[in-house]
């Protein structure tokens, strides 16, 4: 399994980035996908999580300025992020979703600044 992370970068407060993620080595369609995220000196936490279906799960900290999407035929899955805060920095990574939580194959990650 591979995954690659991009889109990450230097936005002020309360703008706005798009994240993607490219996989491979998965049958995609079948499998849920998640956003996570870890900031200087804390744990990895979930962002975001979607279903094979396309049902969205979303951390309080990030409801209703983040949308998790997914595009089965290019294998992707896409993290748009609004309203940004200082506490959004953080570097952001995608993963498997399993019912058990992430699969553990992260990629290199995508540095995300918000500036205030």
């Amino acid at each position: 399994v591979q995954l690659v992370e991009s889109g990450g970068g230097l936005v002020q407060a309360g703008g706005s980035l798009r994240l993607s993620c490219a996989a491979s080595g998965i049958v995609f369609r079948l499998n849920a996908m998640g956003w996570y995220r870890q900031a200087p000196g804390k744990q990895r936490e979930l962002v975001a999580t979607i279903t094979s279906a396309g049902s969205t799960n979303y951390a309080d900290s990030v409801k209703g300025r983040f949308t998790i999407s997914r595009d089965n035929a290019k294998s992707m899955v896409y993290l748009q992020m609004s309203s940004l805060k200082p506490e959004d920095t953080a570097v952001y990574y995608c993963d498997v979703q399993y019912s058990w939580g992430p699969g553990g194959y992260w990629g290199q990650g995508t540095q995300v600044t918000v500036s205030s």
